[in-house]
């Protein structure tokens, strides 16, 4: 009896796994397959190819074949169990993505097999070949528009898009000064700025190649790039280059946003969205009493819970998606990782590969 106990759900999923194949067969699509996680811990380690189940869409439901999505650091720290929003385990990893529509349910008239779509609720699990989904939670977006860029619209271009937008009114001629400038979210501010006339100061640490990152800025459209030391000294504030800043976005933290802190203009913001350094932002009173300058924070994921179906979550998309169709965005540089070789991708993410703007995203078949 023993023996055909523990031979029962070995049996049992057999028996799925032929199910699963035979129904992805019909869409004309390979086995499905998912990246899996039970337990937070080392990402390389505790992350694992698996099966996944495939069924019929409901009446208001797509079939999604999965074409591309990204590797992003908040994947890396949900996995860790570091991150705030947390998936229920097991959970499949993966926030952003691509994906061809291969069937619709009976109710579904704005979408029709092939439209590429991306999904708009967190924690989806993106990192798997095939996803059914609610017609409601994914955006129909444009063939023109490349499957890089779809399948990095909603975190860093929508980050920079809405701290550029919702701290302080910004004007033609008016200047953002930011930290971690070569980050994807640095590198779409930048060019953001560039797209509404507005001027950048941006910061990087020094480095051997320093001057070849520059020039790279530059060309995207930053007005300034210094280092943090050549901040400390610089006089383009006083000789009247640039007007001071309006507006600080820090995704660095220490003493380096602190520098960036001290050339806004009295009463401007300072918007943290990250902390690579992991140092925390000490705040000297006379910037909080004389200059009231203030502090906040911004988490693209709270925005999108609170915004899920307002206006100017959608017109945001549709301006994003205008300008990277009119050459005005480009994502940093990337690299495709074939699915089956996603640790290359973890590996690449959680060293100091992933941390200079440049993105890994897994390819799937």
């Amino acid at each position: 009896m023993t023996k055909l106990y523990t031979k029962v759900p070995l049996l049992t999923n057999f028996i799925k796994n032929i199910a699963m194949t035979s129904y992805a067969k019909r869409l004309n699509c390979t086995a499905p397959q998912k990246l899996l996680y039970s337990e937070y811990g080392d990402p390389l380690k505790v992350v694992n190819l698996s099966p996944a189940e495939l069924r019929d869409p409901q009446p208001d439901e797509v079939v999604v074949k999965l074409l591309v999505a990204p590797v992003n650091p908040a994947d890396i720290n949900t996995i860790q169990g570091k991150y705030p929003s947390k998936p229920a385990l097991p959970a499949v990893p993966g926030n952003e993505g691509v994906g061809q529509v291969i069937k619709v349910g009976a109710n579904v008239k704005d979408l029709v097999e092939g439209d590429h779509v991306v999904p708009l609720r967190q924690n989806l699990g993106t990192w798997q070949t095939h996803l059914v989904l609610s017609k409601d939670i994914v955006l129909k977006v444009p063939q023109k528009l490349g499957v890089i860029e779809a399948a990095t619209l909603t975190v860093n271009p929508c980050t920079a898009y809405r701290m550029l937008r919702d701290f302080t009114e910004l004007k033609p001629g008016d200047s953002v000064i930011q930290n971690g400038s070569n980050s994807a979210c640095g590198q779409y501010i930048i060019q953001i700025c560039r797209s509404w006339g507005i001027r950048t100061i941006n910061i990087i640490r020094d480095r051997p190649n320093v001057s070849d990152l520059k020039a790279y800025l530059t060309n995207l459209g930053a007005t300034h790039v210094l280092t943090e030391e050549e901040l400390r000294t610089t006089d383009i504030f006083k000789s009247g280059q640039i007007n001071k800043p309006k507006l600080a976005l820090n995704c660095v933290g220490g003493k380096n946003a602190l520098e960036c802190s001290r050339h806004l203009q009295n009463g401007s913001p300072m918007v943290t969205y990250g902390g690579m350094s992991r140092e925390p932002l000490s705040v000297p009173t006379a910037a909080l009493i004389f200059k009231d300058l203030q502090f906040r924070g911004f988490w693209m994921t709270r925005w999108s819970e609170k915004n899920a179906t307002s206006i100017d979550r959608f017109e945001m998309y549709s301006e994003l998606i205008s300008m990277m169709t009119s050459n005005e965005l480009h994502g940093p540089s990337y690299e495709l990782v074939d699915f089956h070789n996603y640790k290359e991708a973890l590996i690449n993410t959680l060293t100091v590969k992933g941390m200079i703007g440049k993105k890994y995203l897994l390819k799937f078949d």
